[in-house]
């Protein structure tokens, strides 16, 4: 009686084990019945996170204030770094007679994109005379905001410019620059909208057009998502702000109603584009249905042509030549017969075979706008284009050992002026590393309290030690998700600056899924760096790297800071 006793116990105890087990697994496999793969992901995302904050242990640093600056004390002219440095000439004259041109980069570049350096070498080798002196051109290549910038300023300024279309000239005169137009036209552009097929046709079918109109409403009503580039220094980005408020109200473009409709429109536009690098890296990820690019660019590549539909918009790209100032009688000479040069049917074949002359019958329906509402609509995109979208940062800065001199000195000045460029809504926090991580400014709103600690924070690191620049990084987006509990429909953002140097602390794979999961882009800024290792991190998500030597560092941050803060 014993023995079967002890059987039936032991019977029901293994059936109680084997439902306990079952049961078990049963919510194991059910635990994510119901839940997006995004959902799934987070919640990986988080588990890891936290394990690694805890093994992290990161220490909070008291932040001091320091007197901020209501008006900066480093001028436009300073923050420019010098030109041959960071612009160096890509054909230099050296006839008895220069003239130097500054030129947007679609002709002053490299392969297709260097017709113009072309046309000037052929030229140089000519041995053309003007008054008996040997004559010869020098390009420089520049984008069409930044020679502005250097001519407004008074820094650097050439004997002729050629920007890619006519808005830049414009701000010129109204900054009240002497210039003269020479050339309309030296070879014909267009910039455009890339949609890829599928959008197009779906959007055809709708509207039964593509335009500014149908394309912007398409944005707002989130059958699209749109992507374009900084309108403070892209050519294609101005003349696409530009036509956006026209679209919205052509008699004022700083109505209620336009600057009403901008800010929806901006409600669903994902980021604004550092450079056009980062918008088609993008894009061909597959985070973005359309983005701008001019047509020379479009026509000489393939595989967009095979992916996207090209919509022309706007003004003209023309790439119109400008002499500066009062140029002497035998410069004026030299200029002319360079242009008629250019324009000869042997250089215009050139041009046309590296995907300039095309879509020559496309007629600009955008009004002569003139320099101060072109400037004032940059200004007015800097103050709306984050929209309703609250902006949480952190700056996650390396103050190991390998920085210490002169990268710290570049990342301490860079920060500090750069302040001035970030939007005082933004919500702003820094952290830095060595081998240790150290939380030097929770993330608060960036007024002026709050901007009088980071100065101060800033000023106050001191490199030493190692550098666990993963480690930092998790801090970052550890902080940024605790906003988000309070802002949850913010857009974050890492900037990362550093020499690119890790050697202790976690790897980019302990948090490369991490960054996956919520999507948080990681700027990074290089200093003396590894520029590969740091441009492994940004592209996890399209962000742009900066190679930021100690020459232009000032100028390439307020430019970041300008397109994403």
């Amino acid at each position: 009686m014993k023995k079967k006793t002890g059987v039936m116990v032991g019977l029901f105890v293994g059936i109680g084990l084997a439902i306990l087990l079952l049961v078990i697994g049963g919510l194991y496999l059910t635990q994510n019945f119901g839940k997006s793969q995004d959902v799934i992901s987070q919640e990986t995302a988080d588990s890891k996170l936290a394990k690694l904050i805890q093994s992290i242990a990161p220490e909070s640093i008291a932040a001091r204030k320091e007197s901020v600056e209501l008006v900066s004390t480093t001028s436009k002219t300073d923050e420019l770094p010098d030109i041959d440095t960071s612009y160096p000439l890509t054909v230099e004259g050296t006839g008895e007679l220069n003239i130097e041109i500054f030129s947007s980069p679609e002709k002053a570049g490299d392969g297709t994109d260097g017709w113009l350096n072309e046309v000037a070498e052929k030229f140089n080798r000519k041995s053309y005379e003007i008054d008996g002196k040997k004559v010869a051109v020098s390009i420089r290549n520049i984008s069409s905001g930044t020679m502005v910038e250097y001519i407004a300023s008074g820094k650097y300024i050439p004997e002729a410019i050629s920007p890619s279309n006519i808005l830049w000239a414009k701000m010129l005169t109204a900054e009240g620059v002497n210039i003269e137009l020479v050339s309309e036209r030296l070879a014909g552009n267009v910039p455009g909208i890339l949609l890829s097929e599928d959008k197009y046709n779906e959007l055809m079918d709708k509207y039964g057009a593509i335009n500014m109109k149908t394309i912007i409403q398409a944005t707002v009503d989130e059958e699209i998502i749109m992507g374009y580039t900084n309108p403070l220094a892209s050519s294609t980005g101005l003349n696409f702000l530009l036509n956006t408020l026209y679209s919205y109200d052509a008699s004022n473009l700083f109505s209620d109603t336009a600057i009403e409709g901008f800010h929806s429109f901006q409600n669903n536009v994902p980021f604004v584009a550092f450079t056009t690098i980062q918008m088609r890296d993008a894009a061909e990820s597959g985070s973005l249905d359309g983005f701008l690019l001019e047509y020379q660019s479009y026509i000489n590549d393939k595989d967009l042509q095979l992916d996207y539909v090209f919509t022309p918009f706007g003004v003209r790209h023309d790439e119109p030549v400008y002499s500066m100032g009062n140029l002497s009688e035998e410069k004026t000479k030299l200029l002319n017969q360079f242009v008629e040069y250019c324009l000869n049917d042997e250089n215009q074949n050139l041009a046309t075979e590296y995907g300039f002359n095309g879509l020559n019958d496309y007629i600009s329906e955008t009004p002569d706008f003139d320099g101060d509402t072109i400037i004032k609509s940059q200004k007015l995109w800097k103050e709306n284009k984050d929209g309703d979208t609250t902006i949480l940062a952190v700056f996650v800065t390396d103050i190991s050992g390998s920085m210490a001199g002169e990268p710290m000195n570049a990342l301490k000045q860079s920060l500090i002026n750069g302040m001035q460029y970030i939007n005082e809504n933004a919500y702003i926090g820094l952290a830095s590393y060595n081998d240790k991580v150290y939380i030097n400014l929770p993330i608060e709103k960036f007024d002026l309290n709050q901007q009088a600690y980071f100065k101060g924070a800033v000023t106050d690191l001191v490199p030493t030690n190692g550098t666990a620049t993963f480690d930092g990084i998790a801090v970052g987006i550890h902080m940024l998700l605790e906003a988000m509990e309070e802002y949850p429909d913010a857009k974050p953002m890492l900037f990362v600056l550093s020499d690119g140097d890790s050697n202790t602390g976690c790897s980019l794979d302990d948090v490369r899924g991490i960054l996956e999961a919520y999507s948080i882009p990681v700027y990074t800024i290089g200093y003396n760096a590894d520029i590969e290792a740091l441009e492994k991190i940004s592209s996890i998500n399209e962000a742009a790297s900066i190679n930021a030597d100690t020459e232009d560092v000032i100028y390439k941050l307020k430019n970041l800071f300008n397109a994403e803060l």
